[in-house]
């Protein structure tokens, strides 16, 4: 039996499902959670919800939401206790609970399907696979195993979501993402796509992304700065995806305050640098982090600087000598450099 028909024997077996999200869902996860949706909708369940924790604050990510007219709900840890046995759990673009997800720890999972680096993953059926460039080409591969109807806001949804977790096919695509690409286009709305691709740009993200610029330090090609705080999560990545362009620069790290956490964001063309393993192991200790060999993420709680939150330019400053300082320790660098 293929994993598509384990997966929908699976599903039969529910009443309803819920789809958590990993915090701050981006394309690939959201796309994932609708196709699972529409397949357990062909399996006989009702009653479907999609989570969420964060914020949907990326204007990429907001545009995607309004525009295919996604029904998504915060996510509440009651949601999910004292339910039926025959409610159904499900994790896209994810794996773990209570790593990038408010799902709290040691909760019965059903289903997970992911491509994110990741080890003891437990759940009834799992689908990993590290080696693909998006979660949502798995899931494109069990809408046409089980022929599901491709209707045109799915396929636009997937194709996208392999379009942007992939920098349009520049980064992990394989052959599977190119064999899902070519199915979905021919479905897919191409003026949702280009309305998608170019969405407008705030404010707050622009002067994060002027912060990040005005703070870059150079050691040994790799790039280090920080926003300070921001509003604009998402500034964060885009701020590393503009830096890591900058000639004689293989590596950027970009960090930044949001809220009560610092988020770090991390790419790394270089195949000597694995970005998921340098955030993992220079935070493991005091927050989390990890992700892909090139591409990577990492989130702080402000609890380790309590003696400096009453005072915010003294906790700037902490935090951009604390984890300036982790980061230059895990990546053994020297000769610092300003630009």
């Amino acid at each position: 039996m293929s994993q598509a028909q384990q997966l929908h024997e699976l599903l039969k077996e529910g009443s309803e499902l819920n789809i958590v999200c990993h915090n701050n869902p981006d394309p690939d996860c959201l796309a994932s959670a609708l196709a699972l949706g529409r397949i357990a909708a062909a399996a006989g369940i009702d009653e479907r919800q999609i989570l969420y924790s964060g914020n949907i604050s990326h204007q990429q990510n907001r545009a995607f939401v309004n525009l295919l007219d996604i029904d998504l709900q915060p996510f509440e840890p009651t949601t999910i206790q004292n339910q039926q046995s025959d409610s159904l759990l499900a994790f896209v673009d994810h794996s773990i609970p209570g790593k990038n997800n408010t799902v709290p720890v040691d909760t019965a999972v059903d289903i997970v399907i992911d491509h994110h680096p990741a080890e003891d993953i437990d759940a009834r059926f799992v689908d990993h696979r590290e080696e693909l460039g998006a979660a949502a080409t798995i899931l494109t591969e069990y809408v046409r195993a089980l022929e599901i109807e491709l209707e045109t806001n799915l396929a636009t949804a997937l194709l996208f979501a392999i379009r942007s977790d992939t920098l349009d096919f520049l980064r992990g695509a394989t052959d599977g993402e190119y064999e899902a690409a070519g199915h979905l286009h021919e479905y897919a709305d191409q003026e949702m796509l280009r309305q998608l691709s170019t969405p407008s740009v705030s404010g707050g993200t622009l002067d994060a992304i002027s912060t990040a610029i005005d703070n870059r330090t150079i050691q040994q090609a790799v790039l280090i700065s920080h926003v300070g705080r921001t509003t604009e999560r998402d500034a964060l990545p885009q701020a590393v995806d503009y830096l890591v362009r900058l000639e004689g620069v293989q590596t950027v790290i970009v960090f930044g305050l949001v809220d009560d956490a610092i988020h770090i964001s991390a790419r790394s063309p270089d195949a000597r640098v694995n970005a998921g393993r340098i955030l993992h192991k220079a935070f493991k200790d005091v927050g989390s982090g990890g992700g892909h060999h090139d591409v990577a993420g990492g989130e702080i709680p402000l609890g380790i600087f309590a003696d400096y939150r009453s005072d915010d330019a003294q906790l700037l400053e902490m935090v951009e000598e604390t984890i300036t300082a982790r980061l230059v320790a895990e990546l053994n660098l020297s000769e610092k450099t300003n630009e």
